[in-house]
């Protein structure tokens, strides 16, 4: 697909198309949104989102499952396990693996969520009052990573949070916050998070959204970093201003269709 030219907003046409056609249910079956979906409580919901998220990349169906291990490794209720966990407990996770993700980072990852949750009562706590502090999603996450490894923790398990400061794109920090305060009526994303705007969000770029975006026009800048999603992030704020990250999952569907044609 080459450059997409939006005379006569036959861009915008294009991007509602495929808002509709992926942005639904049945499209989150092998994607890691369906691991926070399984639990009903919004605790529940924040931790088991936030290590789908980190865990998330690579094969999708790879992710959900092994996501679902370590579900299942906090007794199916992620927001007590944090909280009480044993050593003994805690020891059990050595079995969780997703690629480069160790059990012991696991540990470590609970043990941080911990912490932050009783320092300010729980992540969401935690995004939504800095975010009312300062007003920017990026100093947010910049505040977030310092504040999550303040705990005792092993320096390998950093590369597994990306840091804003350093440029990088936070593609799952950003997806992560897309999952829990965007809201609609189609069922997929949470909305948990009220106390932040849709609008402040910034698309989750990954190798999929930013080659549809290059393709349609949306992204010039070839390297996928933080630059790179404040450029197409504006550009989508061009067509919805509210909400301008509801077009991720149409870029990002969009994108492995294209791949697996």
């Amino acid at each position: 697909m080459g450059g997409f030219s939006d005379s006569g907003g036959e861009l915008h046409d294009l991007l509602e198309r495929l808002y509709d056609r992926y942005n639904r249910p049945d499209f989150i079956g092998d994607d890691p949104i369906s691991v926070p979906h399984r639990y009903v409580d919004r605790a529940d919901r924040e931790i088991a989102g936030f290590l789908a998220a980190t865990i998330a990349w690579g094969n999708r169906k790879a992710i959900v499952r092994n996501a679902c291990r370590m579900m299942l490794a906090m007794d199916d209720a992620p927001a007590d396990f944090v909280r009480h966990a044993s050593d003994r407990e805690l020891a059990a996770l050595d079995s969780c693996v997703h690629r480069t993700f160790s059990g012991g980072d696991l540990r470590d990852f609970v043990l941080a969520l911990r912490s932050l949750t009783e320092r300010f009562g729980g992540i969401g706590a935690f995004f939504e009052s800095r975010y009312e502090v300062t007003g920017s999603i990026p100093r947010v996450l910049a505040d977030f990573r310092h504040e999550f490894f303040r705990c005792s923790h092993a320096p390998r398990c950093e590369k597994h949070l990306s840091s804003i400061e350093k440029g990088a794109a936070c593609k799952r920090l950003c997806m992560y916050l897309r999952w829990m305060v965007r809201y609609d009526d189609r069922g997929v994303d949470f909305g948990e998070w009220r106390r932040i705007p849709m609008s402040a969000l910034y698309l989750p770029l990954d190798v999929h959204t930013g080659d549809m975006g290059r393709a349609l026009g949306l992204l010039g800048r070839r390297q996928n970093d933080w630059r790179a999603v404040e450029e197409i992030t504006a550009a989508l704020r061009r067509f919805d201003p509210d909400d301008p990250v509801r077009f991720d999952f149409a870029l990002f569907g969009a994108g492995i269709d294209s791949r697996n044609a």
